[in-house]
């Protein structure tokens, strides 16, 4: 029976500590901004998936008090904010903790290099262009890995002046 049912008071524990940590998560979110569950690279990922531990954590573990948890997770969005402070604010901070995106594939040709360099496969390239529609390589000017691990397909019908790729090696 124990593995189904313990106490009652733990059933309460878990209502009441629950409710306590979740509008504490609200307003965690609320004060440091969008970015904070943003996944513009890896580290917002790693702190989504921190926060999300964090509050599994404080419902489901009793050696863990309401505001231990609750500091856990302002102290986590706090170091995501002043991170992403000093990344906007300093280029060199930021090419140390985000990855740069990478261009993949490139007017037909699959660039070798980077796709070793990102450990990416040709046919996972190919799957990120048939997954935006297309089916003829050569409606495709670039594929590019971005900072958050995704694969953003550029038709040449799209590539304007492609000045939204100058940021990019």
């Amino acid at each position: 029976m124990h593995m189904w049912f313990d106490t009652w008071s733990d059933l309460g524990r878990v209502l009441w500590v629950g409710m306590a940590a979740y509008a504490v998560l609200i307003l965690v979110i609320r004060l440091s901004g969008k970015r904070t569950l943003s996944q513009l690279n890896a580290f917002d990922f790693i702190v989504t998936v921190a926060l999300g531990s964090v509050l599994a954590t404080i419902l489901l573990s009793s050696d863990v008090s309401w505001s231990e948890g609750a500091l856990a997770l302002v102290l986590l969005a706090g170091l995501q904010f002043v991170l992403a402070w000093i990344s906007a604010r300093a280029p060199k901070f930021r090419t140390l903790v985000t990855a740069r995106p990478a261009v993949v594939f490139w007017h037909g040709e699959m660039q070798q290099e980077q796709l070793r360099r990102n450990r990416l496969s040709a046919s996972e390239v190919h799957q990120a262009i048939r997954s935006s529609g297309a089916g003829d390589l050569s409606s495709i000017a670039a594929v590019v890995l971005e900072t958050n691990g995704t694969l953003s397909v550029i038709s040449t019908q799209n590539i304007g002046d492609s000045s939204a790729l100058d940021d990019l090696a």
